[in-house]
């Protein structure tokens, strides 16, 4: 036969398992809580507390405390020496057109960066690593002016572009941090009442670009100059115009000395503001010190 109490023992088993354990009081709502087991799938993610909430989190590319990788592998110098690299500051031939067309540049003299500066043009900063304007050949198709100036580099176009334009004339002269500053502020400079310094000359590895005929180069020499115009008109194809009877050839031909930082100021001078005079030194051994 039948087991009664196998049969009994079975139902009962089959009846705690659906409705709980024996003994379990039933919740008010009907339901049975016997904990939070079945929803900790739910609240199991991410939450806004810990390093998110206290803003301790490690900051963005830390490696968990090992070496990082740009340090573990130091082995290609790309940006070596980079906060120490010489910057400038370009000038387009298109902008020099615009300052020349507002009035803020004069094109009837010299123009080095006094004229570029007060005529906000540009602007240097000597101890951030500038180190002067380069001219870029940008408007060169539609440059017209007729100048005399002076930067620190240019390119080939945008000398072809001045020197096509009725002989305008570009020197290129390396400038000094301080000197930098005198050209760029030269009113609170002569304010203090110093005599203006000779401006150094170019580092080594800046000698020979300075020395080239080609880039119209201070330290070249003067009588290369008409060779070097001639070679620059025969490749860009135009006809240099003869200035010698232009009535700018003072202008054009003006030209500063290579430790001379103002164009009509020598080195040595002291420059008056109150009184508005020039001093120039007498004495034999300044004079020999201030001369080039």
């Amino acid at each position: 036969g039948w087991d009664f109490r196998f049969h009994l023992r079975k139902t009962t088993s089959r009846r705690s398992q659906s409705e709980g354990p024996a003994g379990a009081i039933p919740s008010a709502n009907g339901k049975d809580d016997r904990g939070g087991g079945e929803e900790v799938e739910d609240v199991a993610e991410a939450t806004d507390k810990g390093e998110r909430q206290r803003g301790t989190r490690p900051r963005l590319g830390f490696e968990g405390g090992q070496t990082p990788f740009y340090i573990r592998i130091p082995k290609y110098g790309f940006n070596e020496g980079h906060s120490f690299r010489r910057q400038y500051q370009p000038l387009s031939l298109n902008r020099l057109q615009y300052l020349i067309d507002l009035g803020r540049v004069d094109p009837t003299q010299p123009i080095d960066l006094t004229q570029l500066v007060n005529g906000r043009g540009v602007t240097i900063q000597p101890y951030k690593r500038d180190y002067g304007v380069q001219l870029v050949e940008e408007g060169a198709d539609t440059f017209k002016a007729k100048v005399t100036i002076e930067v620190q580099l240019a390119s080939e176009r945008a000398i072809a572009a001045i020197e096509e334009r009725g002989g305008g004339v570009v020197t290129t002269a390396f400038c000094d941090p301080r000197s930098l500053e005198i050209l760029c502020k030269p009113v609170p400079f002569f304010l203090r009442g110093q005599p203006i310094p000779k401006r150094m000359l170019p580092p080594e590895a800046l000698v020979p670009y300075y020395t080239d005929a080609k880039n119209r180069g201070d330290l070249a020499d003067p009588a290369k100059f008409p060779e070097g115009r001639l070679e620059l008109a025969q490749k860009y194809g135009y006809i240099l115009p003869d200035v010698t009877k232009d009535e700018l050839f003072k202008v054009l031909t003006t030209r500063k000395d290579p430790r001379q930082i103002f164009f009509g100021l020598a080195p040595g001078r002291v420059v008056n503001m109150a009184d508005k005079k020039i001093l120039k030194p007498t004495e034999e051994n300044v004079l020999k010190y201030y001369s080039s």
